[in-house]
């Protein structure tokens, strides 16, 4: 018995040691910056006493350069697994207070292994960065550990969901794999990620910059759309973390989680009955005709910033998760450019890949025009929403709001890329092209040699608009299903997603396809 205790004493002694991180002078700089430490981060993030450790003892092998002097607890990196809102979740938290939460070899094979143990469990990978990057004392196995990482991210897309949280710098190596995972959260003022940093840039290019510009949680929200969402402290990043893991299921295998809605499923929205403007120039807020519709008039906006000419967003109808895609006239009158398209398309690949169905708004007069479009290769970047749709089999359901015109109203899930069922309010206006620049090129002679030529064509535009700015043509043919009030978007939604939830549907065998990237 003696010696049972004084074993178990030792153990308490060892996790004591490791548990310190890298000691209180480390914590008291992190906590400076405004941080949290990585332990910090676990207790808010897992339900309380839920988070289980492992490999807590691994230690670094390397020897060059002093290194085998060196004690980094936990080699800089936490990892284990717990319940977030009772559903269990596997993570690694990087510790900066320990050697900057440098990756080496051992510090990637614990992110390895925990990264396995989710895969083979078929639960939820998040990954909380905050580190200086590769150890470059380690040098090669650095490089090695960041590659079986990638390889990891690579094998568990589409199996399981993978979240990364930059908590702090990511430079070089290490920001490829949050930008492999299926959501990035960053925290503004607080979070960087860039290849290569402000130092290196002047000094190769000359060009001066900083690292909020460079890449601040801002600038990879609103510029290069490489982070989903832009948080205001480490607390509400935890907090969005756990809000988004509860639209989605633990693994490809099954259903988003299902939550009993105190939202009456036959509820009525005459709000929506007068959302659209009479004059087609003026706009509308197609986030309020979402909110209209939704479970408690909730929606969780991934991308807010990047391509605000396209809403995508998950929300509840009835109790179930589903993805939302929709077209913003308030920006670029909800054009579709080249980032909206990419926007689109992995929003869409991702829910396809969990299970979640699609419900698209289309009101998009049209791809956006311009030499910086054309050059930017909107052709390519539009074939990725056509390929998108075409390629997802879970439910698809489409509401034409107003405008659907031209190659936009094919790309926008119409019947032609596999909707299961379409709707269209009495306002929809679904065409080849609007109305003025139709008439251009129908009546080019006419006009040509017309005396009163701006008459005649205006006359032209109203005739047009009179035959073919109407939901009826389509519905006449069968593109559309139903030509619906608007009142009643919300429970002819839910009655269709009740239909379609059995939906079973597979594509050709192959080994994958070749997307247009």
């Amino acid at each position: 018995m003696a010696k049972a205790a004084e074993k178990n004493s030792d153990l308490d002694k060892r996790v004591a040691l490791v548990r310190h991180m890298g000691g209180e002078a480390q914590v008291a700089k992190q906590h400076e910056k405004g941080k949290l430490t990585a332990r910090e981060r676990i207790d808010i993030f897992f339900d309380k006493d839920t988070f289980s450790e492992v490999d807590m003892f691994v230690k670094h092998r390397s020897t060059n350069f002093g290194m085998d002097k060196q004690v980094i607890p936990s080699d800089g990196v936490i990892t284990g697994h717990g319940l977030v809102n009772g559903r269990s979740v596997c993570a690694y938290f990087q510790d900066f207070t320990s050697r900057g939460g440098s990756l080496g070899e051992m510090h990637a094979v614990k992110i390895c292994k925990i990264m396995d143990k989710a895969i083979k469990a078929g639960i939820p990978i998040v990954g909380f960065n905050d580190s200086g990057g590769a150890r470059i004392q380690e040098g090669i196995d650095s490089l090695k550990g960041f590659g079986e990482i990638f390889f990891r991210n690579a094998r568990a897309s589409g199996v399981i969901p993978q979240i990364s949280a930059i908590m702090g710098p990511c430079a070089g190596g290490a920001v490829y794999s949050p930008a492999m995972t299926d959501w990035v959260f960053m925290v503004k003022h607080t979070s960087y990620m860039y290849i290569t940093g402000p130092d290196v840039i002047r000094a190769v290019t000359g060009e001066k910059t900083n690292h909020e510009d460079l890449g601040g949680a801002v600038a990879h929200n609103t510029k290069s759309g490489n982070a989903h969402f832009a948080c205001e402290s480490e607390e509400d990043t935890i907090g969005r973390v756990k809000e988004l893991l509860s639209y989605l299921p633990s693994n490809n295998m099954e259903d988003p989680p299902y939550y009993d809605p105190v939202d009456n499923p036959v509820r009525l929205c005459p709000e929506l009955d007068g959302l659209i403007p009479d004059d087609p120039r003026k706009s509308y807020n197609m986030k309020e005709l979402l909110q209209h519709i939704v479970d408690d008039g909730y929606i969780f906006e991934p991308h807010q910033y990047y391509a605000e000419n396209l809403v995508v967003a998950f929300a509840r109808l009835n109790g179930r998760t589903v993805g939302i895609i929709a077209n913003q006239p308030q920006f670029l009158a909800g054009c579709l450019d080249v980032n909206a398209s990419d926007k689109a398309s992995r929003f869409i690949r991702t829910c396809d890949a969990f299970n979640i169905p699609l419900i698209t708004f289309a009101d998009v007069p049209g791809y956006l025009p311009g030499t910086d479009q054309e050059w930017g290769g909107i052709i390519r970047h539009g074939a990725k929403l056509l390929w998108s749709y075409s390629e997802a089999t879970v439910p698809k359901i489409t509401v034409i709001t107003r405008k659907a015109y031209g190659g936009a109203y094919i790309a926008m899930c119409s019947t032609h890329l596999g909707a299961d069922m379409v709707f269209a309010w009495p306002s929809a206006e679904i065409a080849v092209m609007g109305a003025e620049g139709a008439v251009n090129i129908i009546y080019r002679k006419d006009l040509a040699g017309a005396k009163h030529a701006d008459k005649v064509r205006a006359e032209k535009i109203k005739e047009y608009e009179e035959l073919l700015y109407n939901p009826y043509i389509a519905a006449n043919r069968g593109y559309v299903d139903a030509v619906v009030k608007p009142s009643e978007t919300r429970k002819r939604l839910i009655e269709a997603l009740e239909l379609m939830k059995t939906k079973n549907e597979t594509l050709p065998p192959k080994k994958h396809g070749n997307i247009p990237l």
